[in-house]
């Protein structure tokens, strides 16, 4: 167990758990560690639990739902989509055919509302996209938590038991025969005591963050300066810049992503001066498009998080390396299908500066095996979405949105199964997964 361990109380019997490890008026006044300890409830019960409720974890809990498992999904926000929502990236980048019936379910929806393709493909409207995703989840039976924060887990020899999230009902329990972590930094495995890893090799440095904001266009000018004198450090030359993208977002509107390097998604005071330097960041910019090309555009809002690429990822059976990508390697109990390029911005530079030269980064189509969903560590712990197991430069490929989306799925579907034969995940049949993800609209073929 890690030192956090959650240990049943003969108080609370089957019905609690306790946090604890040491008694805490034995502690000093100024120790740097104190020991904390609380009776919880078992709130729920359930075949699956999946953390976290981007397009992985939606992916993860509606394919586990379909397969006849009893499913909760513990999401922090108000909504479902992560940052295709809450971070406003409201664009699907890769494939959208052949990624399985979830996603293709979602692209339903969202062409039911008419709210995908008018000025691109694959861009859509990300509020209709939090409906879409939550009648989905609730009408195929999915438990959902909202306004929910994963806290701390319970593991006890390899597998965990229970987890703690704290809603506004205070911190509660709950007990799953299968977890699947979806929270794009590890969070499950972190708590458990798993093995992860972040960041290139050499320093840790993680992919760099971009913060979303949104512009709507005036028929006049714009009436003066956004920025006043005096706040931060305008933008006056292009070379100047940050690395900024701009994409439609409606009639008259523009969706603007800027890069935000040198951040932890892990740390808690490192992600608080990340959204500081990102709200910072968005108005110098937009100053300078006002102030210097004149654009007519004025705010109309920023997404309430910044956009992470990279946090922790879990050390599972098998971690994809950019190798296997550069080959197109296919592999026996290959799951999922990644065509996107090798999308890997460096770390430390805020320009449009890649990792390797851009003449290195299209690779052909590949597969990611079962084996990179499932912990190394655990015995019921399966991810997918950002914290899969692989290398950097393999993240940078896997981590949009709809190969998150085909990961969660075949997570889903491999923890139901799990859960109906009362085994391990590892020992589940890879042959009777990939069929079954076959048989729900994925393409693997490379």
């Amino acid at each position: 167990m890690n030192r956090r361990e959650m240990l049943l109380t003969a108080a609370g019997g089957a019905g609690a758990v306790l946090c604890r490890s040491a008694e805490a008026q034995s502690e000093p006044e100024n120790a740097k560690e104190i020991a904390w300890s609380r009776r919880v409830p078992v709130r729920w019960e359930t075949d699956v639990a999946v953390i976290g409720g981007g397009m992985a974890g939606v992916g993860a809990a509606a394919a586990a739902a379909r397969s006849g498992a009893n499913v909760l999904l513990v999401e922090r926000f108000a909504i479902t989509g992560g940052m295709l929502t809450v971070g406003g990236v409201a664009n699907f980048c890769g494939e959208m055919e052949g990624q399985g019936e979830v996603f293709d379910a979602v692209v339903a929806g969202l062409r039911a509302f008419n709210a995908i393709g008018h000025e691109r493909a694959s861009v859509f409207h990300y509020e209709t996209l939090a409906i879409v995703l939550q009648e989905l989840l609730l009408r195929r039976g999915v438990k959902l938590l909202l306004h929910t924060r994963f806290v701390d887990a319970r593991e006890q020899n390899g597998r965990i038991r229970e987890i703690i999230v704290c809603g506004k009902s205070g911190p509660e329990a709950i007990r799953a025969k299968v977890f699947i972590d979806c929270s794009g930094d590890a969070d499950v495995a972190r708590a458990a005591g798993f093995e992860t890893m972040k960041g290139r090799p050499e320093d840790g440095l993680q992919l760099p963050m971009s913060m979303m904001y949104f512009v709507r266009h005036l028929t006049e000018a714009a009436p003066g300066p956004l920025l006043p004198e005096g706040w931060f450090r305008p933008v006056r030359a292009e070379e100047d810049l940050p690395m900024t993208s701009v994409w439609p977002d409606g009639p008259g509107g523009n969706a603007v992503k800027v890069k935000i390097p040198m951040f932890d998604a892990t740390d808690t005071e490192s992600m608080t001066a990340a959204e500081i330097r990102g709200r910072r960041r968005m108005w110098e910019v937009m100053d300078y498009h006002q102030r210097v090309e004149k654009r007519p555009w004025i705010l109309d809002h920023c997404s309430p998080i910044i956009g992470a690429r990279e946090g922790a990822r879990i050390i599972g059976e098998y971690i994809l390396r950019v190798d296997d990508l550069r080959a197109g390697r296919a592999f026996d109990d290959g799951v999922v299908r990644g065509t996107f390029y090798l999308d890997g911005h460096k770390p430390d530079d805020d320009k449009r500066a890649y990792i390797l030269p851009k003449d290195e980064l299209e690779v052909p189509p590949y597969q990611i095996p079962l084996r990179c969903l499932i912990a190394k560590s655990g015995n019921n712990l399966l991810m997918a979405g950002r914290c899969f197991s692989g290398d950097q430069l393999a993240l940078s490929s896997a981590r949009v949105s709809t190969t998150c989306c085909m990961m969660g799925q075949a997570a889903g579907i491999t923890a139901a199964m799990a859960a109906a034969n009362n085994c391990a995940p590892r020992d589940i049949n890879p042959d009777e997964a990939r069929r079954i993800v076959l048989e729900r609209g994925a393409m693997l073929e490379v």
